[in-house]
Order: C-alpha cells, then sequence, then structure tokens
C-alpha cells in the first residue's frame, strides 16, 4: 500500500501546484493526469463517476490503484476536456465512443474511450508504450524454447500463429513483435498487412487497417478482401466469431502466414473453442503452425527482493507466505514489492505426430492437455511455480493471474 499513497501523493501535489481559476485549469488537470499515469507506468487510467465525485485510478502493473478523487462538478469537464482532445462529440452523453489523442497534446500513443454510466460518462485512458520502447521477440522475456520455435515459424510462408490468452496478457505486443522481427529479416522483400480494431501501434513498413462493422468492413470481410492484395504476411487483431475463424484459416491455406490473437485460457483451451466454432478438423490441422498462450505477472522488485513483503524459502512455491512489509522504503517500487512485469508462455506444437492426430480426432480439451504434457509441453501452471522458486514472482502473484488451481 506504500506504493499506492506515494502515488497519491505525488499527483496530490501536482494537482495543488495548479490555480482552479485559471482559464485552462481543466486543460492542465488533463495534461497532468497522462504526464503522470505515463511516468508511473500505468497502462491505463479510468475515470469512474460517483454520486459525490470522479474517482481515478490506474493500472499499473496489471493491478488498479486508487489515486484519486475529484470535486462531482469537474467530472463533465474533465470528460469533456479528453473529448476534445480526443476528436469526439462533446455534446453525445448518451453512447460509447472512442478516439485517439492528437498529437500535439501526446507525442505518444494515447487512446481514449467513454461510456455512460448511472452517473454521467466513464472514461478508460489506454497509455501504450513509449515509441522508442517498441519491442522485438528478443526483448519480450519468453522462455527461450519459445522464442526460438516463434522464430523460426515466422520465416514460414503459410499457416497460422495462435497468440492466446485472456485480455491484458500481452498478445498484441507479441504480435507486434512478430511484425517487427519479419520486417528486419525480410528487408521489405515481404509485403505485411493487418486488420486490427482497433490499431494499438503504428509500424512504419506495415500496412494497417482499422476494421469498421458499421459501415460493413468487419474482419471476415477485410480477410477475404485483403488476400487480393497480394500480401505475403497477415495480421488478424483477433478471432471473435466463427466466420472470421473460417476466413482466417482459409488465407493459412492458400499461402499466406497468418499471425492472430484468440482468447482463451490455454492453448489446449484454444484448439478446443476452434473446433467449438465448427472449424473443420483438417482445417485446423492442416493450417495451424504454432499455439502460444501466455500471462504477464508483476516482477518481485530487484531492489529490495524479498525484503518487501515476501518471504522466500527453499521449499515448495506454495512454503511461499506474506510477510510484514519492511519499515523502510524502496524508493524502486514504492514498497510494493514488484516492480515491471515479466511474461510466462506455454506452447503447443501442432508438428508433433500424436498432437496432429489428435487434432484430427477432436480430441477433448481435457485428454488434448494430458497428451500435451506427455509429449513434453511445459503448462504455464508448470512455468510459473519455476517462476516463484526462481525468485522472479511469487506465489500470491501467481494465484492472483492464474487462480486458485495454480499449484495443484
Amino acid at each position: 500500500m506504500a506504493g499506492v499513497v506515494r502515488q497519491e501523493q505525488t499527483f496530490q501535489q501536482g494537482l495543488e501546484a495548479l490555480n482552479p481559476a485559471a482559464d485552462d485549469f481543466i486543460p492542465q488537470v488533463v495534461s497532468l493526469i497522462l504526464r503522470s499515469a505515463r511516468a508511473a507506468r500505468a497502462s491505463d487510467v479510468h475515470l469512474m463517476p460517483q454520486p459525490s465525485a470522479l474517482v481515478m485510478q490506474w493500472r499499473i502493473d496489471g493491478v488498479l490503484q486508487t489515486i484519486a478523487a475529484f470535486d462531482r462538478d469537474l467530472a463533465p469537464r474533465i470528460i469533456a476536456r479528453l473529448k476534445v482532445i480526443s476528436g469526439l462529440l462533446t455534446y453525445r452523453t448518451d453512447l460509447p465512443q472512442e478516439g485517439r489523442v492528437a498529437r500535439e497534446y501526446s507525442e505518444e500513443e494515447v487512446r481514449v474511450t467513454t461510456f455512460p454510466s448511472l452517473y454521467g460518462e466513464k472514461a478508460a485512458i489506454r497509455l501504450f508504450a513509449e515509441s522508442d520502447s517498441l519491442q522485438r521477440l528478443s526483448q519480450l522475456g519468453l522462455q527461450a524454447e519459445i522464442e526460438a520455435r516463434l522464430s523460426l515459424e515466422l520465416n514460414a510462408t503459410a499457416g497460422v500463429i495462435l497468440l492466446t490468452g485472456p485480455s491484458g496478457s500481452g498478445k498484441t505486443t507479441t504480435a507486434y513483435a512478430c511484425l517487427r522481427d519479419i520486417l528486419s529479416v525480410s528487408r521489405g522483400t515481404r509485403c505485411l498487412m493487418t486488420l486490427e480494431d482497433p490499431i494499438e501501434v503504428a509500424i512504419d513498413g506495415v500496412t494497417q487497417s482499422q476494421v469498421r462493422p458499421a459501415a460493413g468492413f468487419d474482419l471476415t470481410t477485410g480477410v477475404r478482401s485483403l488476400m487480393r492484395q497480394d500480401p505475403d504476411v497477415i495480421l488478424v487483431g483477433e478471432i471473435r466469431d466463427p466466420a472470421t475463424a473460417e476466413a482466417t484459416f482459409q488465407a493459412a491455406l492458400t499461402g499466406h502466414l497468418v499471425i492472430t490473437t484468440f482468447h482463451a485460457g490455454s492453448s489446449v483451451e484454444a484448439v478446443a473453442r476452434l473446433q467449438e466454432m465448427q472449424l473443420e478438423p483438417y482445417l485446423i490441422r492442416s493450417a495451424l503452425k504454432l499455439v502460444v498462450c501466455q500471462r504477464l505477472l508483476r516482477r518481485c522488485c530487484p531492489a529490495c527482493g524479498s525484503s518487501a513483503g515476501f518471504e522466500k524459502t527453499a521449499e515448495l512455491p506454495d512454503k511461499q507466505r506474506p510477510v510484514s512489509p519492511p519499515s523502510t522504503s524502496c524508493s524502486t517500487c514504492g514498497s510494493s514489492g514488484y516492480f515491471g512485469r515479466l511474461v510466462l508462455a506455454e506452447m503447443l506444437d501442432p508438428d508433433i505426430p500424436e498432437i496432429a492426430r489428435a487434432l484430427l480426432k477432436q480430441t477433448d480439451s481435457r485428454d488434448l492437455g494430458s497428451l500435451a504434457e506427455s509429449c513434453g509441453m511445459k503448462t504455464l501452471r508448470q512455468v510459473a511455480a519455476d517462476a516463484v522458486s526462481g525468485g522472479l514472482t511469487s506465489h500470491a502473484e501467481v494465484l492472483r493471474v492464474l487462480g486458485s488451481g495454480a499449484f495443484t
């Protein structure tokens, strides 16, 4: 909690330095929010209207923290300012809206969405990575065998690379890293195109398109039309429905390398969901190159280590237990015990003969998972246990992200 208190105090000090009587007070408040949230490494800012206040929360390393509460009468003015700098309609408060903050107000990528609620409009601000920190596969921290296999498959001329996990697990970051690696290796000899909703980061050398379902330009239509543009590599932002799934896999069978993301709790659950979408077993088996499922967990602070709230033992991971926070504060993590995040991933290889036969037989996820483990797949649960034993993260953090069955 000490880290949260420090963030609150820092922001409050910045707010108190502003003049409420100034004509540009609200623009300064919004600028302070964006500047302070990025300095605190927040990925998202939530502005939630309540009966008596506008509550602001920041998501830092995947966890929401309450930072401030603005006077209720400031709420519509702050939301309106966000709409102005994002090109949204200020007079429409009854419909959800989405936009991108103009470059004159933020040099880095910032997206704003608004949503009507009981006490007024809620705003969510997504702060994307700074342009000079755009990552390659080698910078993500994936396990060596998964990074090597992904790098190898990026040279393929056809097939589907499926990146899975829940929201906020870093799938899109990995997908963009794949595109950058292809660009670097191919040196302009391969045509890369994307279909996204929304475009999160602009990548030079890639033709990126944002779908507009209201105009009839949805993912399914986009994939089919895009294939006539002669691409070598296609990024489909997300498979959301059976039609998009079929179009994506058909594109892979017709000589395109397709990178896409998919919501699933594990690599075998991803395959099960594709089966539930009525994709033919031969289509899954023929097109699928690789399934990677990943999670992001908070990393134990490298500065204060085990002293900041976690007692490490030489025993099993579930013997690690919380202890009282240190009496001295840690300037790196704010005494939270965590700083930054690490990625944990598992990889399902459809080319293993036993796995290939199971896919054709539409083996259920439980049996497929057991088979994959027997063939050498290291599950998220096993990778997480190793991370705890190595002092990279905590038992409590693994339980927060993977749930109560993580160590069973």
